[in-house]
């Protein structure tokens, strides 16, 4: 018995799918269907369409499953200790000065070995 259970509960989980995928589909058709109409407007539309395939799809095991993977991922990035914008600025000039150098370095590798191919071939 349980086994009907499970059975008539994955087709029913495979319709809510059905209809979460259609109304995305739904979405990106009508973007483009609808291109010359206001940007607002079809923002407006599209957050609605992804706010009810959203509210859909967290009704099914998998849609939870996102939804508190995003919790717990927002909650990780908050624990990140960003750098200061002196340390940003550092950072950013040693990579320069060392993406500069290393071209340098390779510039006259490759000029040596042109003109010690060009000595050997004449």
């Amino acid at each position: 018995m349980s086994g009907k259970a499970a059975a008539s509960g994955t087709g029913y989980d495979g319709i809510l799918w059905c209809i979460v995928i259609a109304l995305v589909a739904v979405g990106v058709w009508g973007n483009s269907y609808f291109a010359s109409e206001s940007v607002l407007l079809r923002t407006i539309v599209l957050l609605a369409l992804a706010g009810v395939a959203g509210f859909i799809a967290s009704r099914k095991a998998k849609g939870r499953a996102a939804i508190t993977l995003g919790k717990e991922a927002r909650t990780e990035i908050r624990k990140v200790v960003w750098p200061t914008r002196q340390e940003t600025t550092h950072t950013t000039l040693i990579v320069v000065l060392v993406v500069l150098v290393v071209a340098l370095l390779l510039w006259g590798l490759d000029s040596l070995l042109s003109w010690i191919i060009a000595m050997i071939i004449g």
